[in-house]
């Protein structure tokens, strides 16, 4: 490999193996004079087509082959798309961390989670803080986000300075951190930058992304003309949310009991990285219970509909602690995330049926994206002025449509990327000059697999048309000496399909009568398997996973 970039060796390469075809699983490197900077380093969340699967996570076979000449690895902020997939990955790179106090503190939880305390280089700088990384140079630039200490980096090298703008909005009022620092992006706009490598994920969004002040104005409206309990769900890492979820509780004269695990991690760390201190004390569990109804708000993680959620199991009634009533109000102070409609849709459904009052973003303005509209997306390329637009951070789709945004603006070159694509980023002449091995590997409990992996795909076809399990008694001569029995979760039902079960019983007799005797077991495994394929085929058009015990006495 290393001779592959041999002739790249002093130019500068960008290469994405995350979150240039998804929104999420942020993975992005740089290459220059041979040596590699590694910015961000992501989760993703799987979809149904993974069945016990939560967590996906890029391909990284290519950074154990530069793994030696890895300099660093810089993150952004501490949400998961751009740190989570650290305890995972750890192994395949071994080298420096670097990250402010609360992305530091916040990914420190995470790994005690994991038992890897201790076992990482974590480096602590301070917020705007410069570090120096031969051959690179870098200058951390506030901006505003829906989480603390998100920062650009401005990357300077020999060969141009890169600014990688993470993710941002341009947001007056954030409640939390200081606003975006846009003097620095317009200073290093002056001096000349040679690319830019931007957020796409509101490019379709008109206008601007909107204020956390608004929605701090309508939230505590909102949960002061509530009469019964209240539910509010939100994401756990948008500190500046939960801040103002607290704040409009102790206003309304409630007091506040948090259910996920997710948001005791994050508000720790937020304390312990002196944010949200001047809060009213969260109440136990235990403390909750003794708490007048209407003086109690829980504040939940679950507004994406997640099947393990405390809210979603709110709803399923197996949360040990919380249980929904007829009066409740539950409020979503979240967006609904691309691939997960079907889950909150069912989430709300439930939620009305049980005669819970329902409020989301559609309703009121109690949401604003972290992510910049079109119109941000504007004020940024006229602050920084790159003579090259990188768009990631996107679908394919919003990364075409960030290029036409970037052309629209007079940036001189916009190269339209994928995961695994070699970026050659040089004036004149920037371009995909070539690719390496990209993809996606599952977390599966406490291991990594392949997502073609032959284990998700028997569980895919378990989830679609169920197994059947038939065990056999025969003597040594392959005569049958009892009933066979059958058992088929997800493929048919004991009773009602009983008088069907009783043929397939009938015919497998059948089939081993016309047999050979002594016939070899694999041979009578064979036949019965075939059979029951037919059987099952003719009667439902399903294929189920078909497993057949022979015991021979």
């Amino acid at each position: 490999m290393r001779n592959k970039f041999a002739a790249y060796k002093n130019e500068l390469l960008f290469v994405p193996l995350g979150g240039s075809n998804e929104i999420g699983m942020n993975l992005n490197l740089y290459q220059y004079q041979g040596k590699w900077l590694i910015v961000d380093m992501g989760i993703g969340f799987a979809n149904d087509y993974l069945p016990g699967i939560d967590v996906i996570l890029p391909n990284v076979e290519f950074l154990q082959e530069i793994r030696d000449d890895i300099v660093g690895l810089v993150l952004t902020h501490a949400h998961e798309d751009h740190l989570g997939a650290v305890p995972y990955l750890w192994d395949e790179i071994h080298c420096p961390i670097y990250a402010t106090p609360f992305t530091s503190n916040f990914l420190k939880l995470k790994l005690a989670g994991e038992g890897l305390t201790g076992k990482l280089r974590i480096n602590e700088v301070s917020l705007g803080a410069k570090i120096e990384l031969a051959p690179f140079s870098l200058e951390m630039l506030p901006l505003t986000h829906s989480i603390p200490e998100m920062h650009a980096l401005a990357i300077r090298t020999d060969a141009g300075v890169i600014m990688h703008t993470g993710d941002w909005k341009l947001d007056a009022a954030p409640m939390l951190g200081p606003v975006s620092d846009e003097e620095s992006m317009r200073r290093y706009g002056d001096e000349g930058v040679l690319a830019m490598v931007c957020d796409s994920t509101n490019v379709f969004v008109d206008g601007e992304s909107g204020s956390e002040e608004t929605v701090r104005t309508n939230l505590k409206k909102v949960i002061a003309e509530c009469k019964n309990r209240v539910i509010v769900s939100t994401f756990a890492s948008n500190i500046a949310r939960v801040e103002t979820i607290l704040l409009a509780a102790e206003e309304a004269g409630r007091r506040v009991v948090l259910a996920g695990r997710s948001l005791h991690r994050v508000l720790l760390a937020a304390q312990e990285s002196g944010y949200l201190k001047n809060i009213q004390p969260i109440l136990s569990e235990k403390e909750a219970e003794q708490t007048p109804q209407d003086k109690l708000l829980i504040l939940s993680t679950g507004c994406q509909g997640e099947p393990r959620a405390a809210l979603t199991r709110m709803v399923q009634g197996s949360h040990p602690n919380f249980h929904l009533r007829s009066g409740d109000t539950a409020i979503f102070s979240a967006r609904v995330i691309p691939g997960n409609e079907g889950r909150i849709r069912w989430l709300y459904n439930q939620l009305v049926r049980m005669g819970v009052e329902v409020i989301t973003d559609k309703k009121d303005s109690i949401h604003v994206s972290g992510h910049p509209a079109r119109g941000e997306l504007e004020r940024m390329y006229k602050l920084v002025r790159p003579k090259i637009s990188v768009p990631v951070h996107g679908e394919a789709s919003h990364l075409h449509e960030h290029v036409k945004l970037a052309r629209s603006l007079n940036v001189p070159e916009a190269v339209e990327v994928r995961n695994g694509a070699v970026v050659l980023l040089k004036e004149g002449s920037a371009a995909i000059v070539d690719s390496v091995d990209s993809g996606y590997i599952a977390v599966d409990g406490s291991t990594l697999i392949s997502l073609d992996s032959s284990i998700i795909r028997s569980r895919r076809k378990l989830r679609d048309d169920g197994n059947i399990t038939i065990s056999i008694v025969v003597d040594n001569q392959g005569r049958v000496m009892a009933r066979p029995q059958i058992t088929a979760p997800g493929s048919l039902d004991a009773e009602e399909d009983e008088a069907f079960i009783v043929e397939l019983q009938d015919e497998i007799v059948d089939t081993l009568e016309r047999l050979e005797k002594r016939s070899k077991i694999t041979v009578i495994k064979d036949k019965v398997r075939n059979q029951l394929r037919r059987s099952m085929s003719r009667e439902f058009g399903k294929k189920p996973v078909i497993e057949v015990h022979i015991h021979q006495i």
